[in-house]
């Protein structure tokens, strides 16, 4: 055997090692590129969960503002809802309010008229009362002063049949004018007392 040239067997072997060592040297190089999109992958998956946090926070803090929105929203909601109940009260009270004022004026008005029409009534009472003043003051007035004045007379008169005769002739027709006008001024105020009932 010459020992300057290896012997085929292990030639082969070592043309095998150099292939399997070129193999494992490529599987190598693989698994680095490999090993290196992974790191990128794994740094890219950390950079995506970094800004996810990131949006989750601020999502988060989103949330807590539109929960706070939304309670300050109930809170805004009841109080209109009072202030509005509270509307409601004070226009049924008002309407309440402008109906009794409706009908007291309605009460003034008839106290109005009825007033006017009592004070027609007592103008045209206090003139019925003037004008009764005036007929007795005067027109009764003249033949009471006759009879008295008759009276008078006959005191003075001598027992003479004539004179007594004309005294007592006077005395009647006095009588009589009184007569007249005591039924005239029952008249009157019969008259008067019936406007009034009918005015009142």
């Amino acid at each position: 055997m010459d020992s300057t040239h290896p012997p085929d067997d292990l030639v082969l072997a070592n043309r095998e090692l150099i292939v399997q060592n070129r193999e494992q040297a490529q599987q190598a190089d693989a698994l680095r590129l490999s090993n290196n999109e992974l790191f990128l992958q794994i740094e890219e998956n950390a950079r995506c969960a970094a800004e996810l946090m990131t949006a989750n926070k601020e999502l988060a803090f989103q949330n807590s503002e539109k929960e706070k929105r939304a309670a300050e929203l109930v809170i805004a909601n009841n109080e209109l809802l009072f202030q509005n109940e509270e509307k409601e009260k004070r226009a049924a009270e008002l309407v309440i309010a402008n109906k009794e004022l409706a009908f007291q004026n309605a009460e003034k008005e008839k106290r109005a008229v009825e007033l006017e029409a009592a004070e027609t009534h007592l103008k045209a009472h206090i003139r019925g009362l003037e004008e009764m003043m005036f007929m007795i003051s005067h027109r009764v007035r003249q033949p009471i002063c006759n009879i008295m004045g008759v009276a008078s007379t006959l005191h003075k008169l001598t027992n003479s049949p004539e004179e007594l005769l004309r005294s007592v002739t006077y005395i009647e027709a006095a009588t009589q004018k009184l007569d007249i006008l005591t039924r005239e001024l029952t008249a009157f105020i019969s008259d008067l007392e019936k406007k009034g009932k009918t005015q009142i």
